[in-house]
C-alpha cells in the first residue's frame, strides 16, 4: 500500500527543449490518477512504462493550456486501444465546452464516455472518494479559475494484536468486531478497549499539489500537515513582483507555504523558461524550508 507521485512534466507555458509542461501521476495502491495534462503527457507516459488505459480518473488544475493541451490527444489514444470503461476528468469551467468540441470535431464515436464534473475552485470540497481513498479540492490564486488536489489516503483497517487473542481467548466474531473499532466484551461482563486490542498497520499517507497559484495562505491552511507537497515555483524571488502579477509564486513562496503547512517534504515544480539551471531555485527554497526536491521529469517520489 503506498502513494507515490510520478514527476511527467514541470515546466511552465514557454516550451523548452530540455522539459515537458505540468503532468504527474499520482498512484494509489495502484489505481493511477493523472493530474494536469500538458502537451506531450502521453509521450512521457509511454517513456516511463505508464500504461494509460489504467487511468482511473484525471484532475485539471485550470484551463491553460499547458495544464491542458496534452488531454485530447490522450483520450484519442484510449479510443484507439480499445478502451470501454468511463473515464472521470475533474475540472474548472468551462471545460465542458471544450470537451463538447472535442468529441463534435475528432470523437464523434468514442468507445467510452468521458464524465466531466465540474470543480468549484473557490471551494474546499470533496470531489471523489472510493474505498481507500478521498480526493479534495484546493482553492488556489491565479490569473483565472484553477484548483489544487489534496489525495488522502483513508485509514487502514485496524490490526488485532496476536498476543491479545490468545491472552484474552477472542473468537472469529470478536476479532472481527474489533477490526471495525469496536470494544470487546468476555463473558465474565470485562469490557476490552478497543485500543488495548488493536494498532494501525500503518499511517494513512497525504498528497497535495498547487499550480497555478500565488502565494495562498488558505491554501497552506488546507494541505497543512501532508506528507508530500508539489507547490509551483515559476520564479526566483528576484522576481517577486512579476510572480505575483501573473498569478505564480517564487521558490521562497512556495517553501514559506510549506513551512506554514508543516509538510513533510516539497516538491517544487513549474518553472519558467527563463531558467536553465534550477539550482538557485532549489536552493533559496531550501533556506525556508530545508526538505526541498526538484521535480525532475521521471522521477517518482513516495508520500
Amino acid at each position: 500500500m503506498s502513494l507515490k507521485v510520478t514527476i511527467l512534466g514541470a515546466a511552465s507555458a514557454k516550451p523548452t527543449a530540455g522539459r515537458h509542461p505540468s503532468a504527474q501521476i499520482v498512484n494509489c495502491n495502484e489505481r493511477l490518477f493523472l493530474v494536469d495534462a500538458g502537451e506531450g503527457v502521453q509521450r512521457q507516459m509511454f517513456r516511463m512504462g505508464i500504461n494509460p488505459l489504467k487511468l482511473s480518473a484525471v484532475f485539471i488544475s485550470h484551463l491553460h493550456g499547458d495544464h491542458l493541451f496534452g488531454l485530447f490527444p490522450l483520450l484519442s489514444t484510449m479510443a484507439l486501444y480499445g478502451r470501454r470503461m468511463a473515464l472521470d476528468v475533474y475540472a474548472p469551467s468551462p471545460f465542458g465546452e471544450i470537451l463538447d468540441g472535442f468529441r463534435r470535431y475528432f470523437e464523434q464515436d468514442m468507445p467510452y464516455d468521458v464524465v466531466w464534473h465540474e470543480v468549484d475552485t473557490t471551494q474546499n470540497v470533496m470531489l471523489m472518494e472510493n474505498r481507500t481513498l478521498a480526493v479534495w479540492s484546493v482553492p488556489l490564486r491565479h490569473s483565472l479559475r484553477s484548483s489544487g488536489y489534496l489525495f488522502r489516503e483513508k485509514a487502514p483497517q485496524l490490526n488485532v494484536d496476536k498476543f491479545k487473542i490468545e491472552r484474552y481467548g477472542l473468537d472469529i466474531e470478536q476479532i472481527v468486531a474489533a477490526k471495525r473499532g469496536e470494544d470487546i466484551v468476555l463473558p465474565d461482563g470485562t469490557v476490552l478497549p478497543n485500543g488495548e486490542l488493536t494498532y494501525l498497520p500503518r499511517e494513512p499517507r497525504s498528497y497535495a499539489y498547487c499550480s497555478d497559484t500565488s502565494f495562498s495562505p488558505r491554501a497552506a491552511e488546507i494541505v497543512s500537515g501532508v506528507d508530500l507537497l508539489y507547490h509551483e515555483a515559476t520564479y526566483t524571488d528576484s522576481e517577486r513582483k512579476v510572480a505575483g502579477e501573473r498569478g505564480h509564486s517564487t521558490a521562497v513562496q512556495a517553501a514559506e507555504v510549506a513551512r506554514r503547512a508543516g509538510v513533510g517534504r516539497l516538491i517544487i515544480g513549474h518553472f519558467s523558461s527563463r531558467y536553465k539551471d534550477l539550482q538557485p531555485l532549489l536552493d533559496e527554497a531550501r533556506e525556508v524550508f530545508p526538505n526541498t526536491d526538484i521535480a525532475v521529469e521521471g522521477e517518482t517520489f513516495t508520500a
